[in-house]
């Protein structure tokens, strides 16, 4: 059994980042969780890598056990104080993983601090020029033209926002356990003791919709899109990166899979899964095997 400890780390900002090492190993990774989740979703993997892998998940502000006491308004806040994190912990070169709207904070922190990540893996993220919220139809289908671009507007959506806002304050978990089947899960669910602590820890989130809108306007690509124009950063993402997108996704489109690895360039692979949006529960097997080989080689082998 993998030896996972609990610690914490007090940030020049006042907050308090909370992060799960695992005993052992030498070769250091960084995980960066998701929307909805923290570092506790990424138990499974830490469980299972090999054991020459020393590895952290944080808790970004806001999530799981980390302090929410300054409001994000960016991804680029999440970076920043991971960045600060890192620096605390006595990480100066390591690979970094990020799943989701935890890619794009990767990403970010990739941009600003190559010399730190000497590889970058995006599990099912993000995309370099955001992921808007759209004004809905009366059929509740986004209207393209239409995004939302206030952070009153997009706590007032009812499609994305509302009924997950809704569901923590109540804390439903039995919503929440809908919401991730019909959308997160797609071949696998987690063992049921397992599933009672993610949920729990879902409720733990304070900070949906400032993620939800600096999800919208993040764009670190050259690209002008619905929410303005972007700045670029990604031009500065240098290491090799491996893009895993999911085929059988349904919150993240292939689409933001081509951006990143369009915007990016050569250094940049799409491998792609045979999952949803959790590889980690849907196919841990098989995302050990490509993360393994992309850390030890460089190249995933194609399937």
């Amino acid at each position: 059994m993998a030896d996972i400890s609990l610690h914490y780390v007090e940030l020049s900002n006042g907050e308090t980042i909370a992060y799960r090492e695992r005993a052992g190993g030498m070769r250091p990774l960084v995980l960066v969780h998701g929307n909805m989740t923290s570092s506790l979703h990424w138990d499974v993997l830490m469980e299972s890598l090999p054991s020459k892998y020393k590895i952290y998940a944080v808790d970004m502000r806001g999530f799981g056990e980390s302090s929410y006491h300054t409001p994000i308004d960016s991804l680029h806040d999440f970076a920043v104080d991971l960045n600060e994190w890192t620096e605390k912990v006595g990480l100066s070169s390591f690979v970094l993983m990020g799943w989701s709207t935890g890619g794009g904070v990767a990403m970010d922190f990739a941009a600003d601090h190559p010399q730190k990540v000497n590889k970058l893996i995006l599990l099912a993220s993000v995309g370099t020029r955001g992921y808007p919220i759209f004004q809905k139809d009366e059929h509740g289908q986004p209207i393209m033209t239409q995004p939302l671009h206030t952070k009153e507007e997009i706590a007032q959506d009812l499609v994305q926002v509302l009924p997950i806002l809704r569901a923590y304050e109540a804390k439903d978990k039995n919503t929440l356990r809908q919401i991730w089947e019909m959308l997160i899960y797609h071949d696998n669910t987690p063992d049921e003791a397992r599933y009672e602590r993610y949920l729990d820890d879902m409720l733990t989130q304070r900070n949906l919709v400032d993620v939800d809108y600096a999800l919208a306007f993040f764009n670190i690509s050259h690209e002008i899109t619905v929410m303005g124009e972007g700045n670029g950063k990604v031009s500065d993402i240098t290491m090799p990166v491996l893009v895993l997108s999911g085929r059988k996704d349904r919150v993240v489109p292939e689409q933001m899979a081509l951006d990143i690895q369009k915007d990016i360039g050569e250094n940049a692979h799409i491998h792609y899964l045979d999952t949803g949006h959790s590889a980690l529960i849907d196919d841990l097997p098989g995302l050990i095997q490509v993360i393994t080989e992309f850390i030890e080689y460089g190249e995933v082998a194609k399937m």
